[in-house]
Protein backbone atom coordinates (compact mmCIF):
# COMPACT_ATOMS: atom_id res chain seq x y z
CA UNK A 1 0.00 0.00 0.00
CA UNK A 2 2.29 2.77 -1.26
CA UNK A 3 -0.34 5.50 -0.63
CA UNK A 4 -0.65 4.79 3.09
CA UNK A 5 3.11 4.40 3.53
CA UNK A 6 3.79 7.75 1.83
CA UNK A 7 1.15 9.43 4.02
CA UNK A 8 2.72 7.95 7.18
CA UNK A 9 6.19 9.15 6.16
CA UNK A 10 4.85 12.63 5.44
CA UNK A 11 3.16 12.76 8.85
CA UNK A 12 6.34 11.74 10.64
CA UNK A 13 8.31 14.34 8.67
CA UNK A 14 5.84 17.07 9.56
CA UNK A 15 5.87 16.05 13.23
CA UNK A 16 9.67 16.06 13.23
CA UNK A 17 9.76 19.46 11.55
CA UNK A 18 7.28 20.83 14.09
CA UNK A 19 9.38 19.46 16.96
CA UNK A 20 12.53 21.08 15.53
CA UNK A 21 10.66 24.36 15.18
CA UNK A 22 9.41 24.24 18.79
CA UNK A 23 12.89 23.44 20.09
CA UNK A 24 14.31 26.32 18.06
CA UNK A 25 11.77 28.73 19.53
CA UNK A 26 12.56 27.51 23.05
CA UNK A 27 16.29 27.85 22.47
CA UNK A 28 15.86 31.37 21.10
CA UNK A 29 13.70 32.30 24.08
CA UNK A 30 16.24 30.93 26.55
CA UNK A 31 19.06 32.81 24.83
CA UNK A 32 17.09 36.06 24.91
CA UNK A 33 16.25 35.56 28.61
CA UNK A 34 19.85 34.97 29.69
CA UNK A 35 21.08 37.80 27.48
CA UNK A 36 18.67 40.22 29.15
CA UNK A 37 19.58 38.89 32.57
CA UNK A 38 23.29 39.49 31.92
CA UNK A 39 22.50 42.97 30.66
CA UNK A 40 20.67 43.65 33.92
CA UNK A 41 23.88 42.97 35.86
CA UNK A 42 25.91 45.12 33.49
CA UNK A 43 23.70 48.11 34.22
CA UNK A 44 21.67 47.60 37.36
CA UNK A 45 20.63 51.09 38.35
CA UNK A 46 20.73 54.83 37.76
CA UNK A 47 23.87 56.63 36.60
CA UNK A 48 25.92 58.45 39.26
CA UNK A 49 28.63 61.08 39.19
CA UNK A 50 31.10 61.92 41.95
CA UNK A 51 32.68 65.33 42.61
CA UNK A 52 35.11 66.65 45.23
CA UNK A 53 35.27 70.10 46.80
CA UNK A 54 37.84 71.95 48.88
CA UNK A 55 37.49 74.82 51.33
CA UNK A 56 40.22 76.84 53.04
CA UNK A 57 40.08 79.33 55.92
CA UNK A 58 43.04 81.38 57.16
CA UNK A 59 43.27 82.49 60.79
CA UNK A 60 45.88 83.84 63.18
CA UNK A 61 46.93 81.33 65.89
CA UNK A 62 46.04 82.19 69.47
CA UNK A 63 48.06 79.52 71.32
CA UNK A 64 51.80 78.86 71.37
CA UNK A 65 52.89 75.50 72.81
CA UNK A 66 56.48 74.70 73.74
CA UNK A 67 58.50 72.53 76.13
CA UNK A 68 61.42 73.12 78.43
CA UNK A 69 63.31 71.07 81.01
CA UNK A 70 65.24 71.36 84.25
CA UNK A 71 68.07 69.05 85.21
CA UNK A 72 69.89 68.32 88.46
CA UNK A 73 72.79 66.05 89.42
CA UNK A 74 73.61 65.10 93.01
CA UNK A 75 75.27 62.21 94.80
CA UNK A 76 72.05 61.45 96.68
CA UNK A 77 68.68 60.78 95.02
CA UNK A 78 66.81 62.91 97.54
CA UNK A 79 69.22 65.78 97.03
CA UNK A 80 68.79 65.56 93.24
CA UNK A 81 65.01 65.69 93.61
CA UNK A 82 65.26 68.64 95.98
CA UNK A 83 67.51 70.56 93.61
CA UNK A 84 65.21 69.80 90.68
CA UNK A 85 62.14 70.92 92.65
CA UNK A 86 63.79 74.23 93.49
CA UNK A 87 64.64 74.81 89.84
CA UNK A 88 61.17 73.96 88.50
CA UNK A 89 59.45 76.02 91.21
CA UNK A 90 61.51 79.04 90.24
CA UNK A 91 60.48 78.72 86.59
CA UNK A 92 56.85 78.09 87.58
CA UNK A 93 56.78 81.29 89.63
CA UNK A 94 58.07 83.20 86.62
CA UNK A 95 55.42 81.69 84.32
CA UNK A 96 52.64 82.67 86.69
CA UNK A 97 54.02 86.21 86.80
CA UNK A 98 53.68 86.26 83.01
CA UNK A 99 50.01 85.24 83.29
CA UNK A 100 50.32 81.54 82.38
CA UNK A 101 47.62 79.56 84.22
CA UNK A 102 48.14 76.26 86.04
CA UNK A 103 45.89 74.43 83.56
CA UNK A 104 48.32 75.35 80.76
CA UNK A 105 51.40 73.88 82.46
CA UNK A 106 51.92 70.13 82.68
CA UNK A 107 54.82 67.76 83.16
CA UNK A 108 55.42 65.62 80.08
CA UNK A 109 58.35 63.63 81.50
CA UNK A 110 60.00 63.08 84.89
CA UNK A 111 62.96 60.77 85.33
CA UNK A 112 65.45 60.09 88.12
CA UNK A 113 68.28 57.88 86.94
CA UNK A 114 71.37 56.55 88.72
CA UNK A 115 74.69 57.67 87.29
CA UNK A 116 77.57 55.20 87.12
CA UNK A 117 81.28 55.47 86.47
CA UNK A 118 83.25 52.55 85.09
CA UNK A 119 86.48 51.71 86.90
CA UNK A 120 89.00 49.43 85.25
CA UNK A 121 90.77 46.96 87.55
CA UNK A 122 94.51 47.34 88.03
CA UNK A 123 96.30 44.88 85.81
CA UNK A 124 99.36 42.91 86.91
CA UNK A 125 101.83 40.88 84.94
CA UNK A 126 99.77 37.77 85.64
CA UNK A 127 96.21 38.98 85.18
CA UNK A 128 93.88 41.89 84.48
CA UNK A 129 90.86 41.87 86.83
CA UNK A 130 87.50 42.94 85.37
CA UNK A 131 86.32 46.48 85.83
CA UNK A 132 83.18 47.47 87.69
CA UNK A 133 80.45 50.10 87.66
CA UNK A 134 80.45 52.48 90.60
CA UNK A 135 77.41 54.51 91.58
CA UNK A 136 78.52 58.15 91.71
CA UNK A 137 75.17 59.95 91.92
CA UNK A 138 71.73 60.55 90.44
CA UNK A 139 70.48 62.63 87.50
CA UNK A 140 67.01 64.18 87.52
CA UNK A 141 65.35 65.40 84.32
CA UNK A 142 61.90 66.99 84.26
CA UNK A 143 60.27 68.16 81.01
CA UNK A 144 57.31 70.54 81.07
CA UNK A 145 54.85 71.50 78.34
CA UNK A 146 53.51 75.06 78.40
CA UNK A 147 50.66 76.77 76.56
CA UNK A 148 50.89 80.53 76.16
CA UNK A 149 47.66 82.28 75.18
CA UNK A 150 49.29 85.66 74.65
CA UNK A 151 51.44 84.64 71.69
CA UNK A 152 53.15 88.02 71.51
CA UNK A 153 54.86 87.28 74.86
CA UNK A 154 56.51 84.02 73.77
CA UNK A 155 59.91 85.57 73.13
CA UNK A 156 60.03 87.19 76.59
CA UNK A 157 58.91 83.94 78.22
CA UNK A 158 61.67 81.99 76.47
CA UNK A 159 64.24 84.42 77.80
CA UNK A 160 62.78 84.34 81.32
CA UNK A 161 62.76 80.55 81.45
CA UNK A 162 66.46 80.32 80.65
CA UNK A 163 67.26 83.17 83.04
CA UNK A 164 65.49 81.26 85.82
CA UNK A 165 67.31 77.98 85.37
CA UNK A 166 65.30 76.26 82.66
CA UNK A 167 66.97 74.78 79.60
CA UNK A 168 66.32 72.95 76.33
CA UNK A 169 63.41 75.19 75.41
CA UNK A 170 61.88 73.77 72.24
CA UNK A 171 59.08 75.18 70.10
CA UNK A 172 56.78 76.88 69.72
CA UNK A 173 53.94 75.18 67.88
CA UNK A 174 51.23 77.69 66.97
CA UNK A 175 47.63 76.44 66.99
CA UNK A 176 44.07 77.74 67.24
CA UNK A 177 42.22 76.94 70.45
CA UNK A 178 38.54 77.16 69.43
CA UNK A 179 38.79 75.98 65.84
CA UNK A 180 35.46 74.15 65.42
CA UNK A 181 33.77 77.24 63.99
CA UNK A 182 36.59 77.66 61.49
CA UNK A 183 36.35 73.99 60.51
CA UNK A 184 32.61 74.45 59.90
CA UNK A 185 33.29 77.47 57.69
CA UNK A 186 35.89 75.54 55.70
CA UNK A 187 33.45 72.64 55.31
CA UNK A 188 30.73 75.00 54.06
CA UNK A 189 33.09 76.36 51.41
CA UNK A 190 34.10 72.82 50.39
CA UNK A 191 30.46 71.75 49.94
CA UNK A 192 29.68 74.86 47.88
CA UNK A 193 32.74 74.11 45.72
CA UNK A 194 31.62 70.51 45.16
CA UNK A 195 28.06 71.57 44.28
CA UNK A 196 29.31 74.07 41.72
CA UNK A 197 31.55 71.43 40.14
CA UNK A 198 28.61 68.99 39.98
CA UNK A 199 26.47 71.55 38.11
CA UNK A 200 29.25 72.20 35.60
CA UNK A 201 29.93 68.49 35.07
CA UNK A 202 26.24 67.67 34.61
CA UNK A 203 25.94 70.44 32.01
CA UNK A 204 28.98 69.16 30.14
CA UNK A 205 27.62 65.59 30.15
CA UNK A 206 24.16 66.70 29.09
CA UNK A 207 22.45 65.17 32.12
CA UNK A 208 20.36 66.45 35.01
CA UNK A 209 21.18 66.20 38.71
CA UNK A 210 18.39 64.24 40.41
CA UNK A 211 19.49 63.92 44.02
CA UNK A 212 22.59 63.57 46.20
CA UNK A 213 23.13 59.92 47.12
CA UNK A 214 26.12 60.10 49.49
CA UNK A 215 28.50 62.46 51.26
CA UNK A 216 32.06 61.90 52.47
CA UNK A 217 34.36 64.24 54.36
CA UNK A 218 38.10 63.90 54.81
CA UNK A 219 38.43 64.13 58.60
CA UNK A 220 42.17 64.77 58.37
CA UNK A 221 41.55 67.78 56.20
CA UNK A 222 39.93 69.83 58.94
CA UNK A 223 42.96 70.43 61.12
CA UNK A 224 45.04 73.61 61.19
CA UNK A 225 48.03 73.56 58.88
CA UNK A 226 50.88 75.98 59.71
CA UNK A 227 51.79 78.27 56.84
CA UNK A 228 55.47 77.80 57.72
CA UNK A 229 57.64 75.23 59.45
CA UNK A 230 59.69 76.98 62.12
CA UNK A 231 60.86 75.80 65.50
CA UNK A 232 63.68 76.89 67.73
CA UNK A 233 65.77 75.33 70.44
CA UNK A 234 66.89 77.59 73.24
CA UNK A 235 69.55 75.76 75.23
CA UNK A 236 69.87 77.94 78.30
CA UNK A 237 73.39 78.11 79.76
CA UNK A 238 75.03 77.39 76.44
CA UNK A 239 73.26 80.44 74.99
CA UNK A 240 73.23 82.72 78.01
CA UNK A 241 74.61 85.60 75.95
CA UNK A 242 71.72 85.35 73.47
CA UNK A 243 69.26 85.00 76.34
CA UNK A 244 69.88 88.64 77.21
CA UNK A 245 67.75 89.67 74.21
CA UNK A 246 64.23 88.31 73.78
CA UNK A 247 63.90 86.59 70.38
CA UNK A 248 61.28 87.69 67.87
CA UNK A 249 58.95 84.76 67.13
CA UNK A 250 56.24 85.61 64.54
CA UNK A 251 53.18 83.36 64.64
CA UNK A 252 52.08 83.79 61.02
CA UNK A 253 48.74 82.28 59.98
CA UNK A 254 47.23 78.80 60.09
CA UNK A 255 45.23 77.30 57.25
CA UNK A 256 42.08 75.29 58.04
CA UNK A 257 41.39 72.86 55.19
CA UNK A 258 38.26 70.79 54.52
CA UNK A 259 37.71 68.38 51.60
CA UNK A 260 34.41 66.68 50.79
CA UNK A 261 33.09 64.29 48.15
CA UNK A 262 29.46 64.35 46.92
CA UNK A 263 27.78 61.62 44.85
CA UNK A 264 24.76 62.49 42.68
CA UNK A 265 22.23 60.44 40.75
CA UNK A 266 21.83 61.84 37.24
CA UNK A 267 19.45 61.29 34.33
Amino acid sequence: MPGFSQWANDSRFKALALLVLVLGVLALGSYSYFTLKQAKYIFGGPTNISVSGKGEIYAKPDIATFTFSVQAEEKDATAAQQKGAEAINKVMAFLKEKGVEDKDIKTSNYSLQPKYEYTQGVCTQWSCPPGKQNLIGYTLDQSVEVKVRKTETVGDIFTGITDNGGMNVYGPSFTIDEDEKLKAEAREKAIADAKAKAEVLANQLGVRLVRMTSYWENENGGYPVPMYDKAMSYAGDAMSERAMVAPSIPSGENKIVSTVTLNYEVR
